[in-house]
């Protein structure tokens, strides 16, 4: 069974190749640019993973991951944050993500790592 990727990244050109790649790697992927209500965006896709853009417009994606993390309903979900700028990730702490993943990337390590997100977890 596929398992549904949520994709969180205001940059279109990133977001189009992340869906791209994941849904060829047999992913659902669904991609947005930004979410008012990360809850909202959770439920209405139903997301088995979130990977997010730590630089969004608004609020950053660490911010979005600590709320995934902290609420009881959500907690479980897998949260994969990337960004070209791992050193801010570094000195802000990892806000409760499951992993990190820098930019650039190679997209085996992307599909191998979001596979080792699920295996690590019962959904």
């Amino acid at each position: 069974m596929k398992k549904n990727v949520l994709i969180i990244d205001d940059d279109e050109d990133s977001l189009t190749l992340l869906e791209d790649v994941l849904s060829y790697s047999n992913f659902n992927a669904k991609g947005i640019r930004q979410t008012n209500d990360i809850f909202d965006s959770i439920n209405n896709f139903g997301a088995d993973l979130i990977l997010m853009d730590y630089i969004l417009s608004g609020i950053n994606g660490g911010e979005l991951c600590h709320q995934v993390k902290t609420n009881s309903k959500t907690a479980h979900i897998p949260v994969v944050l990337i960004s070209a700028y791992p050193r801010v990730l570094e000195s802000l702490g990892k806000y409760g993500c499951d992993a990190f993943i820098a930019k650039p990337f190679d997209i085996n390590y992307l599909t191998s790592c979001l596979n080792d997100c699920f295996h690590n977890i019962s959904i």
